[in-house]
């Protein structure tokens, strides 16, 4: 029966389920006692909800507290082993695959080093499916067990009714890539367990708004520094964070070529992948036949040698520009957005960290305007190179506590794509 707003009872109890699920989640153990005006519920319906809770394995008791002049209260957390869920990074240079428990923390991973074919559409669907079979086997967990596998990508995610997400990443040559329905055809998976894609930015934005820098902050953006850059933009009206294609801001007319085929990108500038190939053509020393990880650490060296060596002044200055580059492309952030807080994460970001930081952050005040420059803070983010990973186990984790505790139903199947199918039948067998 629906109310005059149109919730049914139906409705009502999965709201009070999940009110009393995030509080425990988020600021547990709590009492009975203490969820009442933590989440703005009666104590029978607490008592109630609680009852539900714990009869379906998600809420457990965690010791007791004192209470004053009565019994002492039971003190109740979320179970950590009621729910599991995988988080996938689809990167630059590897796919990291993570199985956590419903507290996050990790049981077991796998990662798939990318070279030569690095984002071929068979071969990143194939380091998927392995590394979910590999962290299943390695915890000993059933698949059905599963919440959900969330998938961190880049690009332009779009969800569709016929496909499910589909991926465009015009950086990496995805031109709507039918992501899901691959993953779901052949998946290690029972159709009860969802995959949730987005952009690889936002689930990092994500992982730090829930759990790192960001906690506490009301308006956010937190950016992934990579080979490329993009950015999450955490609002009141974007709760749950908005990918920004902010490394395709045009910084230069007829500027360099970014990896989008575009003349003058953020991207082209301030990248891992630009930043070395610029100390090359300046005739850096870059080492041969080494990933961009390697790469960049070499550069770092160089230019912040230890010991009695002297600073090779063509890296210094390389980081000096990509310093006012990136600083720039935030002041663009600072005055499009007035946010509290921008946090730089993604590998290239922390591996430069603490170094590169105060040049970065002198070049986005110097460019901002001078308000919203002196309301916001720069920082580096805290989750480490886990955190669109984590931030990626997070979209099933937040679908569960949306649906009140109860698990999703069965995925719907997607048909395999024309291009796809006729593949399959040249292929020889």
């Amino acid at each position: 029966m629906a109310g005059r707003n149109g919730r049914t009872v139906r409705d009502l109890r999965r709201a009070n389920r999940t009110a009393v699920l995030q509080r425990l989640y988020f600021d547990g153990p709590l009492s009975r006692f203490e969820l009442g005006p933590a989440t703005g519920l009666s104590s029978g319906s607490v008592s109630n909800v609680v009852a539900d809770l714990v009869a379906d394995g998600l809420v457990e008791e965690a010791g007791s507290v004192d209470s004053d002049g009565g019994r002492p209260r039971t003190l109740l957390r979320v179970a950590p082993a009621s729910g599991h869920m995988i988080g996938v990074d689809v990167g630059e240079t590897r796919v990291r695959v993570e199985l956590f428990d419903l507290t996050l923390t990790e049981l077991a991973r796998a990662e798939r080093p990318l070279a030569q074919q690095r984002y071929d559409v068979d071969v990143i669907v194939g380091h998927i499916r392995d590394g979910i079979a590999e962290v299943l086997a390695a915890a000993g967990l059933p698949a059905e067990r599963l919440l959900g596998a969330g998938v961190g990508v880049p690009g332009i995610v779009e969800h569709t009714a016929e496909r499910g997400a589909v991926v465009h990443g015009q950086t990496i040559g995805w031109d709507a890539v039918p992501l899901e329905a691959l993953l779901r055809a052949g998946s290690p998976l029972p159709d009860t367990v969802p995959y949730l894609i987005d952009n690889g930015a936002k689930t990092l934005g994500q992982a730090e708004m829930w759990f790192g820098a960001g906690r506490g902050a009301r308006n956010a953006v937190v950016v992934l520094f990579g080979s490329g850059v993009g950015a999450s933009l955490v609002t009141p009206d974007v709760e749950q964070g908005r990918a920004v294609e902010w490394g395709h801001l045009t910084v230069r007319v007829r500027g360099r070529r970014c990896r989008c085929g575009a003349l003058g990108c953020l991207e082209a500038y301030a990248g891992a992948e630009s930043l070395l190939a610029r100390w090359r053509e300046e005739g850096g020393r870059v080492p041969e036949g080494t990933d961009e990880e390697t790469a960049l650490t070499a550069l770092l060296a160089a230019a912040h040698p230890s010991g009695d060596e002297s600073a090779d002044p063509v890296a210094l200055a390389v980081l000096e520009e990509t310093a006012e580059y990136l600083g720039a492309g935030l002041s663009d952030l600072i005055n499009l957005f007035q946010p509290e807080r921008i946090l730089i994460g993604g590998w290239a970001g922390l591996q430069l960290g603490t170094r590169f930081l105060p040049a970065v952050r002198r070049h986005a005040v110097s460019y901002a305007l001078r308000h919203p420059a002196r309301k916001v803070t720069v920082d580096l983010g805290r989750l480490g190179p886990d955190a669109v990973t984590v931030g990626a186990a997070i979209l099933p984790l937040a679908d569960f506590f949306a649906r009140g505790g109860r698990r999703p139903e069965p995925a719907p199947e997607y048909p395999v794509p024309a291009w796809r199918t006729a593949l399959e039948e040249r292929a020889p067998h």
